[in-house]
């Protein structure tokens, strides 16, 4: 582009693109700010174990059956609460690409 081209009407092209760029910008924040208040649950062991995380992939509960405690297998507890914690991590960075993918979309490259 021509140095001081200017576009339709007397605009500079550039001063449109900042405008877009900086609406976006904003409406990322606004769906990263929504994704840390929703959250997605996953469980292990049948619903013995059940971990709860944020769209911004914060862990915020996790809950155990107590009569998995009983049998005290603390390793099969440990493979529990690692699958499940693992599902929930998958689920909530789904929900992330959910929400942002559409943003990514408007991207004036």
């Amino acid at each position: 582009m021509a140095k001081g081209f200017k576009g339709p009407k007397g605009q500079n092209p550039m001063s449109g693109m900042m405008g877009q760029l900086q609406k976006l910008q904003e409406q990322l924040q606004e769906t990263q700010a929504k994704l840390a208040q929703e959250t997605v649950t996953a469980t292990a062991g049948g619903g013995a174990v059940e971990i709860t995380v944020t769209g911004d992939q914060r862990c915020t509960a996790i809950k155990i059956d107590p009569e998995i405690l009983q049998d005290a297998d603390v390793e099969m507890l440990q493979d529990m609460l690692l699958a499940a914690f693992n599902s929930a991590l998958d689920k909530s960075r789904e929900l992330a690409a959910e929400r942002l993918g559409p943003l990514a979309g408007g991207l004036p490259f």
